[in-house]
């Protein structure tokens, strides 16, 4: 089990060592590293010297994993079989007519339309040859310090990794316990997620889980996290029946925290239902403080709290209260910063107040107020949101912002960069070190909470360049049949690629109402409309062709014609393949895949990705669209919303890895010219990548 979530995550294997035995026979190997090369991967020489150390038995215990895992990994662990068998050559060659009656005969009797010669229909081998993903050899401390590592995020996770993380902490001895758990636990949502984890394995005691909570809402959140709910809190969660012994503990750890009353008031409505479980009153005489804060909550005592009196204060513009009350709150104080400055003449003594404070603020905070001002007053026609939650959402409204004097922008710029830079000089040094001026397209992890799964992941808004290739094949695979007991009757999803021009106006769209284009080479394999033994959909793009033509951006996206949401499916993915020649090859090469996201949010439209071709890259959106469509979930009906996301994620203002890199260099390293020179490595391919979010989120934001 561990080894999956390695190989996932790392791709690293931990290989039992057999020493002192025969080693296993070169033709074994040779095999088994012929067999996954069809799937895009092969060995290190470390690995490859490892594998021959176990037994016969072990050894293809370990590859049979390995196949199955690799499988589901690039999306071969299902089989194929589009609307047209023949794509693509079959729907390029078709007629109108025949199209038309074909998908008139499809609509009626659901049948796969098949070549007049698909007896004798054979495809050309694939010619091309792919870069192969290198799988190395890893240890058991390596493994148990990612784990720690994800659990140490200075920001939200993502439900894979929580999924890795409680399997992990399910089998683990319970002498491996502590070695998984870190001292702390800076993002609160983990705290409540690890230890219902930890207590649902029955692998917590009150020493290890105490220290990691502080506030009433940590106490929250573990009580949701316990009852399977939203641990970010964004939504409303109903608790289980806990039993006594739990509600004890509950009460306790919100006992020991600090001014509970006023924490509890942000979620009064939640506090209230909970309390209504815990029954807090047969513990008063144990439990006095919590008492006092439900009496106060369930009957509506006055009680004057922090954010009331800050509303206050702005509503009347009292800068001087604020200045006095934000300095009590440096979090608070950074994120109403641009607030504060806006409404008043006195910068200076904001910036005064603001600078004594900063050491208190957190890393991310930090380095999203020092981005923000660096570019506060460049010309934006959108600003956009992320809201917290577990779903891919974002949201794009009109800049609409007064500018700042710009002196004052760069004050805080250099404010923010002083602190960070003293706070990074107190970490290890680095020596020697280069960073790569491709970081600068890959954004800074701090929320992985809506993350999709996917064979390689990124963050939100990254550019990666595209793999070699003139044509890009899109992929989806989706499933009906029951989940939890309930059937989810006839699924159809749909997938589609809009073309853009350089300024986001319409060019055509690939979809199942317009299956190839009359412009370029683009063609699509078919509408599947039912699935109850899996179905997919196929797009092939020419780049050439279609930048020729006056497009650059393609926007990807996956439709639930028939409104079911994507985590009510029993699976469903998409991603995309890079070929050169297209017509070589099965439909699906396993080893062509460039990238595979699993689809599981509550929606019914996804953005995987958007290309833009002209810089051949790769856009990361993993979003969803939150508005409706005007009327079919089609690709017609969503095109407002896909030209605002597609402006709002191509023209996106985050940190990057570049400069957090670059910060981390100047406090604690030298900086050099060449990856050979240095001690420490910062780029796409080696050394700490954009792939590391685990170790970017826990040790580069503290």
């Amino acid at each position: 089990m561990n080894n999956t979530i390695y190989l996932r995550r790392a791709n690293k294997l931990i290989i039992e060592s057999n020493e002192g035995k025969q080693q296993l026979p070169k033709t074994h190997l040779a095999t088994a590293l012929k067999n996954i090369e069809a799937l895009g991967y092969t060995f290190s020489d470390e690995l490859m010297q490892a594998m021959r150390q176990p037994s016969k038995e072990q050894f293809e215990a370990t590859y049979h994993q390995l196949v199955a895992d690799l499988r589901v990994m690039v999306g071969a662990h299902v089989k194929y079989q589009p609307m047209y068998a023949g794509f693509p050559m079959q729907v390029m060659q078709a007629d109108e007519a025949e199209l038309y009656l074909n998908a008139i005969i499809h609509y009626l009797t659901n049948l796969t339309v098949v070549c007049p010669d698909q007896q004798s229909l054979e495809r050309m081998p694939l010619l091309e040859k792919t870069d192969l993903k290198v799988i190395g050899l890893g240890n058991k401390q390596a493994f148990q310090t990612l784990i720690r590592q994800i659990i140490e995020a200075k920001g939200s996770i993502s439900e894979t990794d929580k999924a890795d993380i409680d399997t992990v902490l399910e089998y683990a001895d319970p002498e491996e316990v502590d070695a998984l758990l870190p001292g702390e636990i800076p993002f609160k949502e983990n705290v409540g997620f690890v230890v219902a984890s930890l207590l649902k394995h029955e692998k917590a005691n009150i020493d290890r889980i105490g220290p990691y909570f502080k506030t009433a809402s940590d106490v929250l959140r573990l009580a949701v996290a316990w009852s399977d709910g939203d641990v970010s809190l964004a939504a409303a969660s109903p608790f289980r029946k806990f039993k006594r012994r739990e509600r004890r503990l509950l009460l306790g750890l919100l006992e020991q925290c600090g001014s509970i009353t006023e924490d509890m008031l942000r979620y009064k409505d939640r506090w209230i239902r909970l309390g209504e479980i815990l029954h807090p009153s047969e513990y008063k005489l144990r439990y006095p403080r919590c008492e006092e804060a439900f009496d106060i909550l369930r009957n509506n005592k006055p009680y004057s709290t922090f954010n009331g009196s800050v509303e206050l204060a702005f509503q009347y513009r009292n800068v001087w209260s604020l200045i006095d009350l934000l300095s009590q709150r440096a979090g608070e104080f950074a994120r109403r910063l641009d607030h504060l400055l806006r409404m008043t003449e006195d910068e200076a003594y904001v910036l005064l107040a603001f600078g004594e404070v900063l050491e208190q603020v957190s890393t991310p905070v930090l380095l999203q107020v020092r981005q923000h001002f660096a570019r506060r007053n460049e010309p934006q026609d959108l600003r956009i949101f992320f809201p917290k939650g577990n779903v891919a959402k974002a949201y794009a409204v009109p800049n609409e912002l007064p500018e700042i004097d710009e002196a004052t922008c760069q004050d805080v710029v250099q404010l923010c960069e002083q602190a960070l830079v003293e706070r990074f000089a107190a970490l290890a040094p680095l020596g020697k070190t280069y960073v790569d001026p491709q970081l600068h397209d890959y954004l800074v992890p701090f929320s992985q909470r809506s993350v999709s799964k996917a064979l390689h992941t990124i963050v939100r808004g990254s550019r990666v360049p595209m793999a070699e290739g003139d044509t890009i094949r899109f992929f989806n695979w989706w499933k009906e049949g029951d989940v939890d007991g309930k059937s989810t009757g006839r699924v159809d999803i749909d997938l589609s690629a809009v073309m853009y021009d350089k300024d986001w106006n319409y060019v055509e769209h690939i979809s199942y109402t317009n299956l190839r284009s009359s412009n370029y080479k683009a063609v699509h394999s078919g509408d599947i409309v039912t699935a109850p033994n899996g179905a997919s959909e196929f797009i092939d793009l020419h780049i050439p062709s279609i930048v020729a033509h006056g497009g650059r951006y393609v926007v990807a996206t996956l439709l639930s014609f028939t409104s079911h949401p994507y985590c009510d499916l029993p699976e469903c993915f998409v991603g995309w393949m890079m070929r050169k020649k297209p017509g070589s090859g099965e439909i699906f090469e396993p080893s062509t895949v460039a990238n595979k996201i699993d689809i599981t949010a509550d929606t019914q439209i996804a953005i995987p990705v958007i290309m833009d071709l002209v810089e051949r890259t790769v856009i990361w959106t993993d979003l969803a669209l939150t508005s409706h469509p005007d009327y079919y979930n089609n690709v017609e009906g969503n095109q407002k919303g896909m030209v605002l996301m597609g402006k709002a994620l191509t023209n996106l203002r985050k940190p990057d890895l570049h400069d957090l890199f670059m910060l981390h260099a100047k406090a604690r390293g030298e900086l050099v010219d060449t990856m050979d020179q240095a001690d420490t490595i910062y780029s796409v391919d080696e050394g700490v990548t954009p792939y590391d979010i685990e170790q970017i989120m826990a040790e580069y934001l503290a």
